[in-house]
């Protein structure tokens, strides 16, 4: 893996913060942590956009972090576990994980063309 998907990755972990953290919010440290997420989240986001499909970064971003936000849900929240939840979750990775392994870096831009 690349530095590029690495930084979808992180967004991703960052994202699932940020969301729990809308719902969860009481105070302004947690009003603040959920604000730091939101900006690493979406800057790793868009620095891995300068280099990768954007279309293709969007999905694999939202993807992870919807998975993730729903099995922190479940993990530390009391959200019911359902076997049709987690096997939609599942196929929604399958997609994720599809479309990581389809797309190839721009070259272009990685050997010093556009920037």
């Amino acid at each position: 893996m690349n530095a590029n998907w690495l930084k979808v990755f992180i967004a991703a972990f960052f994202e699932v913060f940020w969301v729990i953290g809308l719902k969860h919010a009481h105070d302004v440290w947690t009003w603040l942590g959920t604000a730091i997420s939101i900006f690493i989240s979406f800057y790793l986001m868009i620095m891995a956009g300068k280099k990768l499909p954007v279309g293709t970064v969007y999905a694999v971003f939202v993807g992870i972090g919807t998975a993730g936000t729903v099995l922190a849900e479940i993990l530390f929240f009391g959200e019911p576990v359902k076997l049709m939840k987690l096997l939609l979750i599942l196929i929604l990775l399958a997609g994720v994980i599809g479309l990581k392994m389809a797309t190839k870096e721009n070259t272009a831009i990685r050997e010093g063309g556009e920037s």
